[in-house]
């Protein structure tokens, strides 16, 4: 019988180290939380590509190969961002998913978002559009083996058209891998679960819950990501948030 993955990518990238070296602090929170809930942990932590050829973020859905090739069998398979610690008593997502492609929408900057929508709908995906509200974060995905697909899509459409993506990305203020999948998902028509915003929680300063008293850690237990922080320079707040929340959940 397979597992509950949770997958993550923490690569130190040549010339963006600063920004892994907090990872460390989100691997650990997730070791905590997979021993106590019974899955499995993967840290991926190599390069697959260089980095200007495929950034980072589309590493991510190569999870299920990887996975094969390393013998590793599987129910559901979580990848998440490496900027993110989780609460220790954050419910079990594995158990809320019903078998469906689960996701958690995406809540911050509506600029950005819609931006990204609607220039992708109206250059690389003929037009097709779908609910802003039904917009979910990539840094939170749940799939079984009935959604790999969606994933080998992804990989696919990237070297099918990575002119014209890389091209939006450069010119136009838009997001990576993040509103690909959002169409493919969408155009697959499989059905999504959406969970609460605790389980991506992102954008903690635009909220008004990023403080040095660890504000958000009262709010609700989830998957806090440390993400959009004004002024961090060199990932140096990023690295602040990870080590202080860490300590304050796992070393009490």
């Amino acid at each position: 019988m397979g597992k509950n993955i949770v997958y993550m990518t923490a690569v130190k990238v040549p010339g963006m180290e600063y920004r892994s070296e907090p990872y460390q602090y989100g691997i650990d929170s997730w070791k905590h939380w997979c021993d106590k809930n019974g899955a499995e942990l993967v840290v991926c932590d190599e390069l697959l590509h260089p980095n200007d050829i495929m950034r980072i973020n589309f590493h991510r859905y190569y999870a299920p190969q990887i996975l094969k090739q390393s013998g590793i069998e599987w129910d559901q398979l979580l990848i998440t961002d490496a900027d993110c610690v989780i609460h220790p008593d954050t419910p079990n997502m594995f158990e809320m998913t019903e078998g469906k492609y689960t996701v958690s929408r995406a809540i911050g900057s509506f600029d950005w978002i819609c931006r990204s929508l609607e220039n992708y709908s109206q250059l690389l995906f003929n037009g097709y559009m779908f609910d802003v509200f039904q917009y979910f974060n990539a840094g939170f995905q749940i799939i079984s083996k009935k959604h790999e697909y969606i994933w080998e899509q992804l990989i696919e459409y990237y070297f099918n058209n990575r002119d014209q993506i890389l091209h939006l990305q450069q010119n136009y203020g838009v997001g990576t891998d993040q509103p690909i999948i959002n169409f493919l998902a969408h155009q697959s028509g499989e059905d999504l679960k959406f969970l609460p915003y605790e389980f991506c929680a992102v954008d903690l300063h635009r909220f008004e819950i990023l403080d040095k008293e660890l504000t958000f850690t009262k709010c609700f237990p989830g998957i806090y990501q440390f993400n959009a922080i004004p002024n961090n320079h060199n990932a140096q707040w990023t690295k602040y948030y990870m080590e202080n929340t860490y300590n304050a959940l796992y070393k009490k």
